[in-house]
């Protein structure tokens, strides 16, 4: 994990916006070489005062207009785009998606052409509360809307105080689906930066056991490229997200996917693309 503490930083994060093209390039042989896909853990990065007020705003999902997700991949909640956004969290994120900070991600990540995603399509506001979890997964690998391939996921999670027998860890798992690899707790100010390809698969697989009183808070960006090389992903421009069954998943779980991987093989990606607008 990287640990910032800048005194002298301005802006948004513990790094002043001077020094983020040679943090980042200070960081990328690591990023890139880390098992089991390259990702990064940062510890501290924004301005804690600010992410404070951005939690304090965090607002109560699972009203009218919110996503709702119930089924034996997930159970969780999340914001339609930037509809819940508070203005602290809308001044982070207007950042996180910047000039600047898109520079230095470039620099980390090795991953040239970045683009962000002013809609936040799938990403925003994430909550998941007591009993709820999100199964093994690939995320979509292709943006619902433009011609874009999704290469980069930002987490960064809100929860203060957060005790780990609360659970909720954030895991990444090996290609082959045996193990887990590295796992985070998500507690406050933790940011996790990762590559977005068909084999890195990550999730919040078993059930949250915080007080009721609690709930496992993030938000999420996810930043693209025109076009991307060639094997990152094998299963074509997925829209979709591919969720994966550990050895002690259920049953209920492996033919639910089997039903959804085949509707999604059969249906015409146009018919998925109207679903995915209705659910939006």
């Amino acid at each position: 994990m990287t640990t910032t503490n800048d005194s002298q930083a301005s802006g948004p994060l513990t790094v002043p916006s001077d020094r983020l093209p040679s943090y980042g390039r200070e960081l990328h042989a690591s990023y890139a070489a880390a098992d089991p896909c390259p990702h990064i853990c940062f510890d501290g990065l924004v301005q804690p005062d600010l992410l404070a007020r951005v939690a304090a705003e965090f607002p109560d999902l699972g009203e009218k207009g919110d996503i709702r997700f119930s089924d034996p991949n997930q159970l969780k909640l999340a914001s339609r785009g930037t509809s819940r956004f508070g203005p602290v969290t809308r001044e982070l994120a207007g950042f996180l998606n910047s000039p600047p900070f898109l520079d230095f991600l470039e620099r980390l990540t090795g991953i040239s052409g970045l683009i962000a995603d002013p809609q936040f399509a799938g990403g925003g506001l994430h909550e998941i509360r007591r009993g709820g979890f999100l199964k093994i997964h690939a995320d979509f690998s292709r943006h619902p809307e433009w011609q874009l391939d999704r290469r980069i996921n930002l987490l960064l999670y809100l929860n203060e105080d957060w005790e780990e027998s609360y659970g909720g860890h954030f895991e990444l798992w090996d290609r082959g689906m045996t193990q887990c690899v590295k796992k985070f707790l998500p507690v406050v100010n933790r940011m996790v930066i990762f590559n977005t390809t068909d084999t890195s698969y990550h999730g919040h697989p078993d059930p949250l056991a915080c007080p009721e009183s609690r709930s496992r808070r993030s938000l999420a960006l996810y930043y693209y490229t025109k076009g991307r090389p060639a094997g990152e992903v094998r299963s074509g421009n997925r829209i979709t997200t591919r969720f994966r069954a550990r050895e002690q998943d259920g049953a209920a779980m492996r033919r639910y996917n089997k039903v959804k991987d085949l509707v999604t093989r059969l249906v015409p990606p146009a018919i998925l693309k109207r679903i995915y607008r209705k659910m939006k």
